[in-house]
C-alpha cells in the first residue's frame, strides 16, 4: 500500500505540484524584482513567505514550529541551521518570524529567475574557499543587519549525506562575533526523510519541525572554538 501511495504521490509531483510550484516562484521573483526598493517591507515578506509555504502545502505535508518565544522583537540574529535538504530553505522562509537576509553559496545566483530576484532581495551571496569573499560578506552583513532584520546561514555549508549534522565552519560565528550579535541555532527535522540529497522527487513523510533555540553570545565562551562546538551540540540536540 505505501508503494502504491508513493507512486501516486510522484505523479501529483510532477503533474501538479511542480508545475504550480513553478509559477508561484516565477510570480515571487517578479514581484520582489519590481518592488526592490521595499526589499525589507513586511507585505513583500509575506508574499515570499506564501512561496515557501506553498512548498509544503502542494506536497500535503504538515509543519510544526516550536520556540518563537525566544525571538526578541526588533532584535538582529544570526541564525545558525542544520542543513538536511533543499526544503530546508522553505521551512525556514516560510516560518521564521523574522525578515532575514540568506548568507547562501555563489553559484545560486546563476539560477534563473530565483538568482536575481534573491539579489534583489537583498540576500548576500559568498563565493567559499576566498578569503576577499568572507571580508565582503561580513561588510554586506554589518549594512543590513539593524533594526531586526537578521541573517540565515548553514554552518555546514552543504546538505547532509546521511541526515547527521556536518562540522560547522567558522564563518557565521565570525559574523557574530564582530558585530555583537547573538546566534540563535535552529534545529531542523523531517527534511532529510522527505527529500534528500541527490533524489529528484519527494518521499511521502506526515511531517517537518523546526524548533528555534534560546539565544547565545559568542562573549558567553572562553574562545570561538568552544562556542562552535556548544551551538553545534544546540543544534543536534534541538
Amino acid at each position: 500500500m505505501k508503494k502504491i501511495v508513493q507512486v501516486f504521490y510522484i505523479v501529483w509531483q510532477w503533474l501538479v505540484a511542480v508545475p504550480v510550484f513553478a509559477l508561484i516562484t516565477l510570480f515571487t521573483a517578479i514581484t520582489t524584482m519590481i518592488f526592490i526598493h521595499w526589499r525589507n517591507s513586511e507585505w513583500l515578506h509575506k508574499i515570499q513567505q506564501f512561496w515557501s509555504r506553498s512548498f509544503f502545502y502542494l506536497l500535503f505535508v504538515k509543519v510544526e514550529i516550536q520556540g518563537t518565544e525566544n525571538i526578541r522583537k526588533g532584535q538582529s540574529y544570526v541564525f545558525v541551521s542544520n542543513h538536511q535538504s533543499m526544503s530546508d530553505v522553505f521551512l525556514i522562509y516560510g516560518w521564521l518570524p523574522v525578515i532575514f537576509k540568506w548568507i547562501m553559496k555563489k553559484e545560486l545566483r546563476k539560477i534563473p529567475f530565483v538568482g536575481t530576484a534573491c539579489a534583489a532581495a537583498g540576500h548576500i551571496f559568498l563565493e567559499r574557499g576566498r578569503t576577499k569573499s568572507v571580508v565582503g560578506t561580513v561588510k554586506q552583513a554589518e549594512r543590513v543587519l539593524h533594526d531586526g532584520v537578521c541573517v540565515v546561514i548553514f554552518p555546514e555549508g552543504t546538505r547532509t549525506n546521511n541526515g547527521e549534522v556536518g562540522r560547522f565552519k567558522r564563518g557565521a560565528f565570525g559574523i557574530a562575533e564582530d558585530l555583537n550579535l547573538p546566534i540563535i541555532p535552529i534545529t531542523l527535522h523531517g527534511c532529510y526523510e522527505l527529500l534528500p540529497k541527490g533524489r529528484l522527487y519527494a518521499k511521502h513523510t506526515n511531517k517537518v519541525s523546526m524548533h528555534i533555540g534560546k539565544e547565545v553570545k559568542m562573549s558567553d565562551f572562553a574562545d570561538q572554538e568552544t562556542a562552535i562546538a556548544a551551538i553545534r551540540e544546540a543544534v543536534v540536540a534541538g
